[in-house]
């Protein structure tokens, strides 16, 4: 063959405006002994023939030279993919013969004789036989597929050469063998995820806080972006590989890059990345504890008896999170479009309401255990804050009572209230909501609901520091000269908020005995046995149980200070 047909024979091969200089020979696909990479042989100095062979070439691939292992791949799958990859194809199964390490490198269909390397492959370019932990690949990407997924774009609309003649997705979709201008022989560059949205269209992404925030790496252990080869600044700039990686992901479902939901996000949630350090509310005594599950949470799943678990997803959404604010009771731009369980006990995709995400757990299938016997209500959260109930906080709508005393501004009748308002951080400096307390069902504040009577110990008395929750909304005199009681010359401890008023509300009841959030503790308040009655509103009596400092069994209290 003269010079001049060699040189048509190497246009032929290389794609229309490719120049050999800018591609291959300077790039790890040059394996000769002239290759700038780290794994090469010193055998050959010819450049295209470990791809390919101008005669007797394998019939797999234009003028193939490699040979194809045979190996059964395992596919990805996973519970939210919509496409059906089948056995890798097309440009796809020349691609692996070498990327899934089970031929040598050398060992070319026309020279069976394998050349000798001075490297292996590793572990990143080596991605085996197990495709469960790498993009899916040879699927037909089609309309139908698109709707599906509702997160696709089009495929009349991609670029022309993502898919390939039979409108399959290959490693050709992402990667060019004959070209590296943006490393890793990717298209285009990954920066701001441009090469993912080539074809990916997540809701929500543009106003997402992972797309915009201009956060970096503190240079602290561990690197959020270690798991990528060439990491770029800043939060918005690595986009979706802040959470994911495309090629051997230790999460495989979804592609994550850990296996540990949660470490997912800690990473960066560890003050290393954010100002917040949410990780540490995860260490304290009570809190959300997302270590204790793995393997459970479904993006898919039914809130209808599901599996009790707690990951950091259940309540957000990292491609729709952001920082703005709402007032109660709308979500927050934080728990932005999450799935909930609305006030009417249906499954919703997207909760409107902070509320509607709680009831996801402690609603219809509660998974925190009632700390307090009382006789009205249930351990179903969302009947207890119903607003058709006597008395409720006001979570779901307004309360009831239409001139409430005692409130400190800013709220009054009208206002609205979160279950993070009480359900949140110990720490006023740390992230909003209930990831962790020092205090019982992760309060804000001191709450104290010890049942034990003077045994050598006291009832909480209803001082400020035993129910500081209570009395960031409720002005502490205007409850406390109410109940104070005084007796024979002695100051008696009383009860606290808890004996006689339940948090949340419940279900039932009656205007006599119950409003204002009356719902005994049964430990503390018995019905009289004179009359039944919890209690006695035209002598603002209730009858006690438990002992009082002088050691009387079964007394009375009255709200206006008389014992007997």
């Amino acid at each position: 063959m003269n010079k001049i047909a060699i040189l048509i024979l190497i246009l032929f091969i290389l794609p229309a405006g490719r120049v050999l200089g800018q591609g291959v020979s300077q790039s790890k696909h040059n394996l000769s002994a002239t290759g700038k990479g780290r794994v090469k042989t010193m055998d050959d100095s010819r450049v295209c023939i470990f791809c390919h062979t101008n005669h007797t070439a394998n019939p797999k691939g234009p003028m193939w030279n490699r040979k194809q292992s045979g190996a059964v791949y395992t596919l990805y799958d996973s519970s939210t993919l919509d496409a059906n990859p089948g056995q890798p194809d097309g440009t796809s199964i020349l691609c692996l013969s070498c990327h899934d390490g089970t031929v040598a490198m050398g060992n070319t269909y026309k020279n069976p004789n394998s050349m000798s390397f001075s490297h292996s492959m590793t572990k990143r370019g080596n991605l085996g036989t197990d495709l469960s932990d790498d993009h899916p690949i040879s699927f037909t990407y089609d309309s139908n597929v698109a709707v599906s997924d509702g997160e696709l774009i089009q495929p009349s609309t991609l670029p022309l050469h993502v898919l390939d003649k039979n409108n399959k997705l290959q490693c050709t979709s992402c990667h060019d063998s004959h070209k590296n201008l943006e490393g890793n022989f990717l298209k285009k560059s990954n920066q701001f995820s441009e090469l993912c949205y080539t074809c990916h269209d997540k809701k929500y992404w543009d106003t997402s806080d992972h797309k915009t925030a201009g956060k970096i790496w503190n240079g602290i252990s561990p690197n959020p972006w270690s798991h990528m080869d060439s990491p770029y600044a800043n939060v918005a700039e690595n986009g979706c590989s802040n959470c994911h990686d495309t090629h051997n992901a230790a999460g495989k479902e979804r592609l994550l890059k850990h296996l540990p939901e949660e470490d997912n996000c800690l990473d960066c949630h560890n003050g290393n990345v954010t100002e917040s350090n949410i990780q540490t509310e995860f260490s304290k005594a009570y809190r959300h504890d997302v270590y204790a599950y793995s393997g459970i949470h479904d993006p898919v799943e039914s809130d209808v008896n599901k599996t009790k678990h707690v990951e950091c997803v259940d309540c957000h959404n990292a491609h729709a999170a952001n920082g703005t604010e709402a007032q109660a009771p709308f979500v927050k731009g934080a728990n932005l479009n999450v799935k909930g369980v609305d006030k009417f006990g249906s499954e919703i995709n997207a909760s409107n309401f902070e509320y509607e995400i709680c009831f996801r757990c402690h609603a219809d299938n509660p998974m925190v255990q009632q700390n307090t016997t009382r006789y009205l209500g249930s351990s179903n959260t969302r009947l207890d804050f119903d607003p058709n109930n006597v008395s409720m906080h006001p979570v779901l709508e307004q309360g009831k009572n239409t001139n409430p005393r005692g409130l400190i501004s800013p709220y009054n009748a009208s206002s609205m209230i979160y279950c993070s308002s009480c359900h949140s951080s110990d720490d006023e400096n740390a992230p909003t909501g209930p990831h962790g307390s020092i205090y019982p069902r992760i309060l804000k504040a001191n709450y104290i609901m010890d049942k034990t009577p003077l045994l050598g110990k006291a009832w909480p008395s209803l001082i400020q520091s035993n129910f500081t929750l209570c009395f960031e909304c409720h002005e502490v005199n205007a409850v406390t000269n109410i109940h104070t009681q005084i007796s024979e010359g002695h100051f008696m401890e009383t009860i606290g908020c808890n004996a006689c008023h339940d948090p949340h509300g419940y279900e039932g009841g009656n205007l006599t005995e119950n409003a204002y959030g009356i719902n005994f503790d049964q430990a503390v308040i018995q019905p009289n046995p004179v009359n039944g009655k919890l209690i006695d509103l035209d002598q603002k009596k209730c009858f006690m149980t438990c002992h009082d400092p002088r050691g009387v069994v079964n007394y009375t209290h009255s709200a206006d200070g008389d014992d007997y």
